[in-house]
């Protein structure tokens, strides 16, 4: 059974960085797409990036040219690189594993809190 396992949430500056990660183990050979969603109060949850098996990232037209988003199938984690931070930007994080067949899987969520 494929477990998700986030990490490297905070609190930050505006302006600043951060870098979120995200482990998969078990099963992983069956994930097609991996990603990080991001839920604040009073807003649906939205997507921020995400990367599928051969094919380029996508991306929320917010974080573009601020977020990058790496897949690395060998070390089976998804981390997204999170630049020139808003306030905006502050909301539960979470990571996302799609599976062949159109199932899913969703991480615990980890909190980033830009200050302004």
């Amino acid at each position: 059974q494929v477990q998700l396992v986030e990490s490297g949430g905070g609190l930050v500056q505006a302006g600043g960085s951060l870098r979120l990660s995200c482990a998969a183990s078990g099963g992983i050979f069956r994930i097609n797409t991996m990603g990080w969603y991001r839920h604040s109060p009073g807003k649906q949850r939205e997507l921020v990036a995400a990367v599928s098996s051969g094919s380029l990232p996508s991306y929320a037209d917010s974080v573009k040219g601020r977020f990058s988003v790496f897949r690395d199938n060998a070390n089976s984690t998804v981390s997204l690189q999170m630049n020139s931070l808003k306030p905006e930007d502050t909301a539960v994080y979470y990571c996302k594993a799609e599976f062949v067949g159109g199932s899913y899987l969703w991480g615990q969520g980890t909190q980033v809190t830009v200050s302004s």
